[in-house]
């Protein structure tokens, strides 16, 4: 078995071509670190957005998107340029639990138009424990549920929670027919989305309904907050020990927040729901406090609920122009990255070759270098073309003037001397 394997590799650097994991319950499904490349076509959805052809645009070598509305005069809006890169190792382990899958056009790779313009893409980490049937598990089915959720796209965060909920509670029933899936997987995902759909917005099954729709919103909207329509917003879900940071001009801004069973609030919640913590581990068994799967540990979780929780903890942030890259990892990384320690790390080999393929691969191999005693797995999505600017500290300033009354006091000293 090979240590590491990256995803597949598109020309213009990105690797989320194909970009849909296999389905781990299918008949002769291979192995995978990360998402498999063998699935090109999108399966049908349930839904699907007819998007008019005034409103397609042209391909380019790269993942950029444009606002869905623009006002002469208006301020430009930051338009991300996406591009993403993974890599996954064993590390020190005899086996490999960790997967990740990285989407920069996640509704036209899961067949569903993208009728309101703007980026649509979709990243995730899933760190299994007790085997990886259900990291696996989460992988694939996780983005499909939040694609066939009826609130997607125009109510994203309810969506993606939903879709947690509706993955943990169809792995429960995969696991009461097949016991050998038994396992659990924490998991993290990341939405970088259009603010159209954010504030709201429905998709609309004719181009009749969209131009009523864009009628009502230029008339209704004053032209100082059209321009807000076409902003991005990265939306982070996480359920477990995976961690995103954002790094913005240099200064890591973190996403999600570890789910600990030592963490006060995850701990009330645990002994609110009947269970306790016994030395930094959950009823004595469990290092994490929310998870998908684990069905199979007495105690955890119950029909109505239970001290080992899936529900993600989300958060939500308007992208803008200083907004350089993202990382997301498994607990793994974090183990001997700090937060800003990563950010200055990737940083620098982004300024070095600005590929993110290979700046994941940097962020694992220096992990192992470091020691860390788990599977690795790491996503990096970058949001310009250009690398990192160099960042040049303020020089502190240097009065220069003297006051009137100083003025004053140098010329009695000088008075003085000529006297």
């Amino acid at each position: 078995m090979e240590g590491s394997k990256p995803i597949n590799v598109r020309e213009n650097g990105s690797s989320s071509d194909g970009g849909r994991p296999p389905n781990p319950l299918a008949g002769g499904a291979r192995p995978f670190f990360g998402v498999a490349a063998s699935v090109t076509t999108p399966s049908a959805c349930k839904k699907t957005l007819v998007r008019h052809q005034s409103l397609v645009k042209t391909k380019t070598s790269e993942v950029s998107v444009e606002p869905i509305l623009s006002v002469e005069g208006s301020e430009t809006e930051f338009i991300p340029v996406l591009r993403s890169g993974a890599w996954a190792d064993v590390g020190f382990r005899s086996n490999m639990e960790d997967v990740y899958v990285c989407a920069d056009n996640f509704m036209r790779e899961y067949g569903v138009e993208n009728i309101a313009g703007g980026p649509s893409a979709f990243y995730g980490v899933f760190d299994g424990h007790g085997g990886k049937h259900a990291a696996d598990f989460a992988c694939y089915h996780l983005p499909r549920f939040i694609v066939e959720d009826d609130d997607f796209p125009g109510e994203i965060e309810r969506a993606i929670a939903s879709a947690f909920m509706q993955t943990d509670n169809a792995f429960a029933k995969a696991c009461s027919l097949d016991a050998a899936l038994d396992s659990g997987t924490t998991a993290l995902a990341a939405f970088v989305i259009g603010s159209v759909y954010m504030q709201g917005w429905q998709p609309f099954w004719h181009i009749d309904e969209l131009i009523d729709k864009l009628h009502i919103t230029l008339s209704a909207i004053p032209y100082s907050e059209l321009d807000s329509l076409s902003d991005s917003s990265l939306v982070v879900a996480n359920a477990g020990d995976c961690r995103a940071v954002l790094c913005r001009r240099g200064k890591a801004i973190e996403m999600s927040r570890d789910h600990k069973p030592i963490c006060s609030k995850e701990r009330k919640r645990i002994e609110a729901s009947g269970g306790y913590v016994y030395d930094g581990y959950l009823n004595g068994q469990l290092n994490v406090a929310r998870a998908l799967g684990d069905w199979h540990m007495e105690g955890l979780k119950l029909s109505d609920g239970g001290p080992l929780s899936s529900e993600p903890e989300l958060m939500s942030r308007k992208l803008t122009d200083e907004d350089e890259f993202l990382i997301i990892g498994c607990d793994g990384i974090w183990d001997v990255f700090m937060s800003q320690n990563a950010v200055d790390f990737a940083r620098r080999r982004l300024q070095e070759h600005n590929d993110p393929i290979v700046c994941s691969k940097d962020l694992v191999d220096e992990a192992l270098k470091r020691k860390s005693g788990d599977n690795l797995a790491v996503v990096v999505v970058c949001f310009q073309s250009q690398p990192p600017p160099n960042l040049v500290a303020p020089r502190g300033r240097v009065q220069r003037s003297i006051s009137a009354e100083g003025l004053k006091e140098l010329q009695s000293f000088l008075d003085s001397l000529g006297n």
